[in-house]
């Protein structure tokens, strides 16, 4: 299976010249270390930063330049630092090309439960909200099953919803798939992943084509 660097190093595939990106908190965060080289891509933080760097060295670190998930974060040529209620207008305004958000399950219909889990105090729903509402191209990175072995990938989410009918591309793990027509599509397998091991880890009802190519980098 994937490693969480491999993750991000596949979700990196999937950026564009120009593009203005979002990215959650776990995973997403690693996709700044992957970007192509010579490609031009803004970064944008809930809390008010566009153009995000790589993560700093040890001698670059800054304690007051951080992203949302407060983590020490570089800021690349050009960037800006505004007030997130800008931030913000610029999410629910539809300005943000690509977002990339962690889940805790994503079901058949694109719906996608992200932010808490009954019984656990959480902290609140930070940017997620807004990013499901004010953005058309979500991909949801996380693993294809939890640690019990649950799967993630349900034909009905069992959590509280973070948004609905938004998700569309979904990277576990295991597999990179596309949600169309009330059904996951497999698209692609983790290198050294059989297509039975995510048929077993899907809860949802899973298309699998004749042939699933393994992942390249």
């Amino acid at each position: 299976m994937l490693t969480r660097e491999q993750m991000a190093q596949r979700v990196a595939k999937e950026l564009e010249d120009g593009y203005y990106v979002n990215l959650g908190i776990g995973i997403p965060t690693l996709v700044a270390n992957y970007i192509p080289e010579g490609m031009e891509v803004m970064l944008q933080s809930e809390n008010g930063l566009l153009g995000m760097g790589p993560f700093p060295t040890e001698a670059e670190i800054d304690p007051d330049m951080i992203n949302a998930g407060k983590q020490t974060v570089t800021a690349a040529t050009g960037a800006s630092i505004f007030s997130s209620a800008e931030s913000f207008a610029m999410i629910r305004g539809g300005h943000v090309d690509l977002t990339v958000l962690g889940a805790f399950e994503v079901d058949v219909e694109g719906n996608i439960a992200s932010y808490m889990i009954p019984g656990k105090l959480i902290k609140g729903m930070g940017g997620a909200m807004d990013l499901v509402a004010g953005a058309d191209n979500i991909i949801v990175t996380m693993t294809h099953a939890s640690k019990h072995g649950e799967s993630k990938l349900l034909s009905k989410c069992s959590l509280p919803l973070t948004g609905a009918g938004c998700i569309k591309k979904v990277l576990t793990d295991l597999a990179y798939l596309e949600i169309e027509d009330g059904k996951f599509w497999l698209k692609e397998r983790a290198p050294g992943v059989s297509v039975e091991e995510i048929v077993e880890k899907t809860a949802g009802e899973l298309v699998v084509p004749d042939d699933v190519p393994e992942m390249t980098f």
